[in-house]
This record gives structure tokens, sequence and C-alpha cells, in this order.
């Protein structure tokens, strides 16, 4: 099997991380871009290397996936350890390994430390747990690689302590944008479901608080679908069994063919079959279809679990994503959930790095009362955005003028370059969270930069980077950004450093005021 450009070069990207040290790495790729052919590629070179693997996996579902997709991509057939299956005096070199069974001292202490070369996590957002830290402790020299679809930044700051670095990340907008994923259109519905008496359990909403708080707006919610998606194959997710069982019967109420499915569900594969061939048009379920189960056909999504984890909400909404005949975009629904926090996730949260642009594109997208393309949407509040901090940075310049500091502040310097990757900046892994070194304030002041406000050695070291990038591009340094925004120039980070240089000698030949013959708002370098 041929990898896609973007599969090859994450798997090209895991072996480079391990050659150069990085003996734990991870590897993000949105649900529906085949991060499980990456993996199984990954663990046929491993074999060819003569290691054993083990891939590691806390549902069935997923250990038969991870089993089936190596054997077809590969041809290599796989071990199993699992309930009283065991891969002990087998010839195979893949193990697909459940997290539960193995987590056992009697079943862990059978094998050998260096039993295993390489160990792989799917769904590694979940790595974390000490049932899996138990397993890594014990096979502590074998090479790390996790899998995982977008997580939230909060799970990256968690699983910097599991995996040295992230070898690739894969955007969802990128999949779209290349044709690998459906185009999804978020459409909110005017209609406010109270979150306020809502608590929180293990990190995330309680879902029988959920269910208590989301009773009152089943039929109205109902009301709505009808409205909009009753001729589409729809997924619904809600919190509790007992509500989707409900929630059933009100749609079939309002003409829709639906179907529930959930853990007890006896005859859960047939009904998964007529869904998918078109017998049922909604299938409601209470969180049993995040993982393992894809129906590329599906083409709206209803969240009706709110949660405030970012890989939940994506794996949700992921079972909506994959390309089918016939199918332009995926509708995704959005309601007005009412809580006093801003951490809920909604559509925003699949496309947006920065808090403050997710934040401006949920405030649009509730204004526009009709389906918006989520790329556009995020486009228009990334520059929302850009104004609302010009406008900030100019009020912040006029009170850096009164201060006269000598340096240059980072903001000031990240707007005037247009840089969004660095004033978006989040830290994923441990040294990035740490303060900054005092070798690189040193630095950074030294090329012109105030570090007082400056949070993180990540941030140091992408500031360091930018401006030696700058340097040998021969681009203004920021004491000249400093010096000429103070007197009106506008994005002077974009100049040459030989046009910054050309019009300082003038304005110091001028008493350092600027020409009358020069408009500073207007003006525009001609080198």
């Amino acid at each position: 099997m041929e990898l896609r450009p973007y599969q090859l070069k994450a798997k090209q990207a895991v072996f480079e991380q391990w050659e150069q040290g990085n003996k734990s790495t991870l590897l993000v790729l949105p649900t529906g871009t085949g991060k499980t052919i990456v993996f199984a590629k990954v663990s046929e070179e491993c074999v060819r290397k003569g290691e054993r693997v083990l891939i590691l996996a806390h549902r069935g579902e997923l250990l038969q996936q991870a089993a089936a997709k190596i054997l077809s991509s590969c041809g290599l057939s796989c071990a199993v350890e699992k309930a009283d299956e065991t891969c002990l005096n087998s010839w195979e070199r893949i193990v697909v390994g459940s997290v539960q069974t193995l987590m056992r001292d009697s079943r862990l202490n059978r094998f050998p430390a260096d039993y295993f070369g390489t160990i792989i996590i799917d769904e590694a957002h979940h790595a974390i747990s000490e049932s899996y830290q138990k397993i890594l402790r014990h096979f502590s020299k074998a090479k790390i690689l996790g899998v995982t679809a977008t997580p939230d930044r909060g799970d990256m700051k968690n699983l910097g302590s599991v995996f040295n670095s992230l070898a690739y990340e894969y955007s969802l907008p990128a999949a779209i944008r290349e044709g690998y994923l459906s185009p999804i259109k978020a459409l909110t519905i005017p209609l406010k479901l109270d979150m306020t008496g809502v608590s929180t359990q293990a990190g995330d909403y309680k879902a029988s608080d959920i269910d208590t708080a989301l009773g009152p707006y089943l039929y109205r919610i109902a009301d709505e679908m009808k409205n909009v998606c009753l001729d589409r194959k729809t997924v619904v997710f809600l919190p509790l069994i007992k509500t989707s069982q409900k929630f059933r019967d009100i749609l079939a109420e309002r003409g829709f063919r639906p179907a529930e499915i959930n853990g007890n569900s006896e005859d859960r594969a047939e009904i998964l079959s007529d869904f998918e061939s078109g017998k049922y048009n909604v299938l409601c379920n209470s969180m049993l279809l995040t993982e393992g189960w894809d129906c590329p056909s599906v083409d709206c999504v209803v969240v009706l679990r709110p949660t405030k984890v970012r890989s939940l909400y994506c794996q949700m909404v992921g079972r909506g994503t994959r390309l089918a005949p016939n199918k332009e975009y995926l509708l995704l629904l959005d309601f007005l959930w009412h809580t006093q926090r801003h951490e809920l996730c909604r559509p925003a949260h699949l496309i947006c790095e920065s808090a403050e642009v997710a934040e401006k594109m949920t405030e649009n997208l509730e204004k526009a009362g009709a389906a918006i393309d989520i790329e556009t949407a995020e486009k228009q509040a990334a520059e929302d955005v850009v104004q609302q901090r010009e406008r900030a940075l100019a009020n912040e310049l006029m009170q850096m003028r009164k201060r006269k500091r000598a340096l240059v502040d980072p903001l000031q310097f990240e707007m005037s370059i247009g840089a969004a990757d660095l004033s978006g900046y989040v830290p994923s892994f441990g040294w990035e969270m740490m303060p900054p070194t005092d070798k690189q304030r040193e630095a950074l002041e030294k090329c012109g930069i105030f570090t007082d406000e400056l949070e993180n050695a990540g941030k140091a070291a992408l500031l360091l980077n930018r401006l030696y990038k700058r340097r040998q591009e021969g681009l203004s340094t920021p004491k000249q950004i400093r010096l000429l925004e103070n007197k009106g120039f506008k994005r002077v980070g974009e100049w040459s450093f030989e046009a910054a240089s050309n019009l300082i000698t003038r304005i110091a030949a001028n008493g350092w005021r600027v020409p009358y013959s020069i408009n500073p708002a207007e003006y525009k370098p001609t080198t």
C-alpha cells in the first residue's frame, strides 16, 4: 500500500526523532486521515530491523482494527495479548495488546524488560493513565510512539510528561484543503441551553448533570433538527443511555428514521449495518461511537454531550469527516450552551490554535444564522483578532512611549512582523514550559527585546530563532522597529534592514524629527 504524502512524512519524522535520541515521540493525525496505516508501516519497518513491536490500546475494537490493517497493508499477522490469549512462544513479531490485560502483575512479569523494541500506543491521549505508565515502566528500554487525533492544549501539556517530542502533526484544515477529509460547515442553532448547574468529574462535565440540564430541551432540539437535517445521515451523541433512547423516540415522532445503540445492544452489528445501508437516517448513542467506528456517509453530527476535552470533541465530530460519494460537506450542529466559563468545546476548537481566535469565531458563528465553512470562519475571526490586537497595541505603544523603554516589547515585535505563530504560541513539552534561561534573556536583550514579561523558554527559543532568520534575510531589527513605530510608521517589521536604516539616517539628520514631506501612517519604503 502506497502512503499518502503526509503519511510518508509522518513515518519518516518518527524514525528521525528516534535516531536523534528522542526515545518517546508523538504523532498527531486527525480522525479519518489513516493513523492506523502510518503506525502499521512504522511497525513493519521495526520488524525489518529485527524488533518485536507491541501495539497497545484500551478497547478490543481498536486492537482488531490495528491487526486487520497491519495484515492488509503489510501482509503481517499479529499475535494477541488479551484475556486468555498470549503472544509468548508465538512466531509473530507484532503483538496487539490490551492495556487492561498487560497491566496485571501476573501478566507483565512473564515478559523480560527488553522483550519489545518498540511500543506503539493507539489513542495516545490515554497514555498518561497509570495503567499505561505501569507497562511503559516495565518495558523501559523500548522506543515509544504515541498516535492520537488532534488533542487539546491541556492534553499536550500532560502528554509532554510522557513523550519527549512531537514528531509530526497533520492539521484538520490541511487535510480538508488537500482533499483527504470532508469540508465542515458549522451551524449555530439559536437555542440556549443552561449548563450553569453542571458539575465536573475527572476533568470533564458530569454525565448525569448534563442529562438533567439537557432534559427540558430535547423536544425543541428535535424540532430544530427537523428544520435542517431531516434529509441527512446523522449521528447524535448524548450523555446517558436512557436519554439516547428517549431522544430516539422523540425523533421518530418528528419523521426521522432513528435507531439507538449502546454497549448493551445485543444486535449492535445489525443496527450499524442497517444505518450504513440507509434503513435508519439517525443514530443516537451514549458516547459509544467516539472511537473505533467509521461510516463515511455520515454528513451531520449533533453533539448533545458537551465536553471540555478537545480530543473527545474531535473524536465525536470525526465520525462525519470522512469522504463519501455525493457528500458535499459535514454539517455540524452547535447550540448556545450557557456556561459560567469559556471552557466548553465548540466548532471553533476543531481548527483554532489560539483561544482568542476561537472565542471570536464562536461569537461570529452565533451571529451568522447560517451554516458557515469553518475555515472561512476561522480566517475571518483571525483577521478580527488581529484588528483588535492592533488597536490594543496602539494603546500600549502610547504607554510605552511614556515609559521610554529602550527595548522592544515582544508583542510589538510579533505584531510588527505579522507573526501569528509567535503571538498564538502555547508550550507543549516540559522544557518549553520552563522559565526562560538567563542565556536566552541575555541574547534577546542584546537583540533589543524586552524580556521581563516573557513567560517560558519555548517562546524565548522561537523568538531567538526568528531573530536569527531575520538577520540572515536582511530584515529590520527590533530596535529599528521600536524607533520608527514610536514615530508612527506602520509594520516596520516587514521592512528591510537597509530601508529602515536609511530612514533613521534621514530622521537623525532632521534633529530626530520626521521630515514634513513624510506621512508616517502612509509611508512605504522603496527598498
